[in-house]
């Protein structure tokens, strides 16, 4: 028996359009790749190119809790978003507002402790090397004003 379809699908504490293939509608949710989102339905038994709004309630349960923990279903340590964590030194992968914190609170430790990427961050500036001479000019301004009370002269 089929199931109903569903027009929107709650995955991960996120909504999902129900017409996406299951591949493109995990990729939606923050801290979930293309790759990772293929590697989850290979390994959880799924075709990747089905409407997640055919899934019924205990296939959306098993593809979210693949998405939560994708370690219980022998996905490879190298796909997962957090190794070797700085805190706890274990790895696991984060989604959505737990990734965004965990972001946060890396910046802001490097702003903290005034690392060179810290420091970079702090004033806006690129991070990873890039050069600066013709690139990253968008921000504060400097150069030659107008003056305003004098009119332009025609030649």
């Amino acid at each position: 028996m089929e199931e109903e379809f569903k027009h929107m699908v709650r995955i991960a504490r996120r909504d999902v359009d129900g017409n996406k293939t299951i591949e493109n509608a995990l990729a939606d949710i923050k801290g979930v790749g293309r790759a990772l989102s293929m590697a989850i339905c290979k390994t959880a038994g799924f075709d990747a190119e089905q409407k997640i709004g055919f899934l019924s309630d205990a296939e959306v349960v098993r593809v979210e809790e693949a998405v939560k923990d994708p370690q219980k279903y022998n996905i490879p340590e190298w796909m997962l978003n957090r190794r070797n964590d700085y805190e706890t030194g274990e790895t696991v992968h984060l989604i959505e507002s737990d990734l965004v914190m965990s972001l946060r609170d890396d910046l802001n430790r490097m702003k903290k402790i005034r690392s060179y990427k810290g420091k970079r961050h702090e004033v806006g500036l690129p991070v990873r090397g890039q050069r600066t001479k013709s690139t990253f000019r968008k921000g504060s301004s400097v150069g030659v004003r107008r003056r305003r009370g004098k009119p332009q002269q025609e030649r």
